[in-house]
């Protein structure tokens, strides 16, 4: 075995072990470096989208409409379906985009009940370019890992997720 360094993880393992030998606290060493990673892929998200004047679900949306393909646009409903939130709350987020100018809204000319949201050319600017400034991130945040490591970390994260999201 390699001798390796030690992360604060497992100083915080160690002392639960020592202070309650009774408990497994192996879940620990997983789920609270996940946690970690998580706080540290968040502000490298709000760098990325500091600098295209979007928040974390600004980006949602416009990134659901950018990867829909030309002419980028999905329903209200769609938009609800890809974000996971309330009809009101994407009512909410739409008003204020399109005050931003990065989408609009119009009714479908085929059924008046349907609002059809398009993203504008400010809006597509602006996902293209957050997502690049993302993805160049979170590419520093995996280099500590080969190529085949990052492509290990993802299959054993996937199957990880799915007993979530198949449940």
């Amino acid at each position: 075995m390699t001798e390796r360094t030690a992360d604060e993880v497992d100083h915080i393992v160690a002392a639960w072990q020592r202070e309650r030998p009774d408990l497994d606290v192996s879940p620990l060493e997983v789920l609270s470096r996940v946690s970690r990673l998580a706080r540290h892929l968040d502000l490298a998200r709000r760098h990325a989208f500091d600098q295209w004047d979007l928040v974390a679900w600004e980006f949602d949306v416009l990134s659901a409409l950018r990867r829909s393909g030309e002419p980028y646009v999905l329903s209200a409903g769609e938009l609800v379906r890809q974000t996971l939130v309330t009809s009101g709350t994407m009512t909410n987020r739409i008003d204020r985009l399109v005050a931003k100018g990065m989408v609009s809204r119009e009714h479908s000319s085929s059924d008046r009940r349907t609002v059809l949201i398009s993203l504008s050319p400010r809006g597509r600017e602006a996902v293209d370019g957050a997502l690049a400034g993302l993805v160049d991130d979170e590419r520093d945040l995996l280099q500590g890992l080969s190529a085949q490591e990052r492509t290990d970390l993802a299959d054993l994260l996937r199957r990880l997720v799915l007993t979530f999201e198949q449940a």
